[in-house]
């Protein structure tokens, strides 16, 4: 028997998607064929004969969430099934709003000055550049005294999960600091945009609540001192590491969760998420969707093990998780990273393409040629249009973010690249290539550090071509039987395009074709 999806494979869909899946026997027989899935609990679906011995099945996805199911025969008169070789195909339904459109613009409300300061600057992350999604570093409070590290304290070390930073409000007899946060995210969603915040789950500050009231839930060392996690070979010394092993402190985190879904939050960041276990995320998730089926679950888990992180996608239910496509440099690290990233990003869940986070070096440090090359490839190299940046990348910021401290953010800087980033963001918005499923194909030919991209959708073709030296003009090559020059359309600049091969590009220049439609 054959089935189709073959078995083991995994796929990624968004609610609203229907799943195709067919049966072919060996030899016509008499008999029925059913598709059992745990989608709605384990069942058996039937299938219909469409010609002797093939059957199919159009199961509408309803549900978000991981699931897994296989087809299997009946003999007439047969109680037992017959199964295809192999173990079940797994399915991933992700929610709709996540299709496309996932433009992430990342807030420290610190430098802003206030929450209301953030609401004040939306007509322009939002209306004018586009971004669909505005998340914040965590807003919790932190240690103001004990335990304080920098000047401000790091955001990192929450000292209770159900409240926000006072420091993050502005003084009002009528509203509370929660009031305060609350009216960012309601001003979030009058734009039709998505509020995320960024959740340390794995950690708190010293002294916090937790720490004081249950102790018992944190890793201590064989001399029963508190532990501080790290990545990279540093140690984080002013947070303390949770221990998953404790009933009880899953039940206080998918607790804490719900709270922020009720005040409107619409997706979290798991800071450090691939250090926690993976039993303990399928629980919290699961408790989630419960109530919130659309949450989306973004997945830190930069420094882990990859494998670590398609597990916690494809088992644990984690919707997006970070890709590493900042820390690709030349063509032959994008040779070995993207193809894969995509891959991944069709199959387990979707790869965020960050341009900037708060933990990196600014890219203007590197020079302004150098920070557009780079927010341009995060975002049109991005899957199901998932991209980010941090506050400033658009002033062209070179001071890196302090978590400590409080860093100015350029805003208003006469030189700057809002242009650009809504020009992006709109073609991510609106061109049907940047939604759903897409496989990218690696074109390019011949020498010199530059990249040449096909993606391929049932839409049709976008061809982005990149000279990532910034510092000479190069030439560009690609396999024109994937992206025939001569029917091209510029989609960032508008108008048709004749492409000659190769086609010279200045230093750091990003270009980004679709084919057009024959006259």
């Amino acid at each position: 028997m054959i089935q189709t999806p073959a078995p083991g494979e995994h796929a990624l869909f968004w609610r609203g998607d229907t799943l195709e899946t067919t049966l072919a026997l060996e030899r016509p027989r008499k008999g029925r064929a059913v598709f059992r899935t745990d989608m709605g609990g384990w069942r058996d679906v039937p299938m219909r004969e469409t010609c002797p011995g093939c059957f199919a099945l159009s199961l509408p996805l309803d549900r978000v969430g991981v699931f897994s199911g296989k087809a299997c025969f009946f003999p007439h008169g047969a109680t037992d099934p017959e199964w295809p070789e192999g173990p079940n195909f797994r399915f991933k339904v992700c929610p709709a709003s996540a299709r496309g459109s996932n433009s992430i613009y990342t807030v420290f409300p610190r430098q802003f000055g206030s929450f209301r300061e953030v609401v004040r600057k939306l007509p322009l992350i939002m209306d004018e550049m586009g971004f669909g999604i505005v998340q914040t570093l965590p807003p919790f409070p932190v240690p103001a005294t004990y335990a304080v590290m920098g000047e401000y304290g790091c955001p990192f070390a929450a000292t209770d999960f159900f409240d926000v930073d006072p420091a993050m409000a502005e003084f009002d007899r009528k509203t509370t600091p929660l009031d305060q946060f609350r009216e960012l995210a309601d001003a979030v969603h009058s734009r039709g945009g998505r509020f995320f915040i960024d959740l340390p789950a794995n950690h708190t500050g010293w002294a916090s609540s937790l720490q004081t009231h249950h102790p018992e839930w944190f890793r201590r060392d064989s001399d029963g001192a508190f532990v501080s996690p790290g990545a990279w070979g540093v140690v984080w010394e002013d947070l303390v590491e949770l221990d998953y092993s404790n009933e009880g402190l899953r039940r206080y985190m998918a607790d804490v969760f719900l709270f922020w879904c009720r005040f409107g939050v619409d997706g979290f960041r798991c800071d450090a998420g691939y250090m926690i276990p993976c039993d303990a995320w399928k629980y919290i998730v699961a408790k989630v969707r419960a109530e919130y089926p659309d949450t989306v679950f973004m997945l830190e888990g930069l420094g882990g093990d990859p494998a670590v992180t398609d597990a916690l996608l494809s088992e644990a239910g984690l919707d997006w998780a970070y890709s590493e496509l900042f820390q690709t440099y030349d063509r032959d690290a994008f040779a070995a990273y993207l193809p894969d990233a995509m891959r991944r990003s069709g199959a387990l869940g979707t790869l965020v393409h960050f341009a900037e986070t708060h933990d990196n070096d600014r890219l203007a440090a590197k020079g302004e040629v150098y920070a557009r090359l780079r927010v341009m490839l995060a975002a049109l190299l991005s899957a199901q249009g998932a991209w980010g940046v941090a506050n400033g990348v658009e002033w062209y910021c070179r001071e890196k973010i302090d978590v400590h401290g409080r860093n100015d953010l350029s805003w208003g800087a006469k030189n700057n690249m809002t242009a650009l980033i809504a020009k992006l963001n709109a073609l991510l918005r609106t061109h049907p290539s940047f939604s759903g499923r897409c496989d990218f194909d690696f074109v390019v030919r011949g020498g010199g550090n530059t990249l040449a991209v096909v993606r391929r959708s049932p839409s049709g073709r976008v061809l982005v071509l990149a000279n990532l030296d910034c510092n000479s003009p190069s030439d560009v090559d690609w396999d024109d039987s994937l992206f025939p020059g001569g029917e091209a359309y510029d989609l960032l600049e508008g108008g048709d395009a004749f492409l000659p091969r190769p086609l010279r590009l200045a230093p750091g220049e990003v270009k980004c074709f679709g084919l057009r439609a024959p006259r």
